[in-house]
């Protein structure tokens, strides 16, 4: 089992590669990393937004998050790999994340497979 501080270095030392495996528990810690660090940023960007601007804007307004943005930008592609070595894991082609486009349907499938433990069998080689 990877241990969450493993998966987050193992995430960001294979920062774009879509080769191999990656067992469910480095996925899920990375999961939990990602949504972590989303929220802290966007935390921070309402605060520095209140600091400068002194009001919290009302509903429904757009609030400016560039540190929100920088974060999603920065772990799209480890995200990405991640996920590919996760279908790998359970024996199925990187393809199939572009389920994601589907919705409802293509996401719930998608958590399904993201959720199956790792095949014993490799049916094809993914180095």
């Amino acid at each position: 089992m990877v241990t969450f501080h493993d998966a987050i270095t193992t995430c960001f030392r294979k920062y774009a590669k879509f080769y191999g495996r990656a067992p469910r528990s480095e996925y899920w810690w990375w999961a939990l990393f990602s949504i972590l660090m989303s929220a802290l940023a966007t935390s921070i960007d309402i605060f520095l937004f209140e600091l400068i601007f002194g009001a919290i804007p009302l509903y429904g307004q757009q609030i400016p998050s560039p540190l929100a943005t920088a974060v999603a930008i920065v772990l799209l592609l480890p995200g990405l790999a991640v996920s590919v070595r996760r279908l790998h894991d359970v024996n199925y082609s990187g393809y199939w994340l572009f389920l994601w486009l589907v919705p409802v349907i293509g996401w719930l499938f998608l958590l399904y497979l993201h959720l199956r433990p790792s095949e014993e069998t490799v049916l094809a080689e993914y180095q």
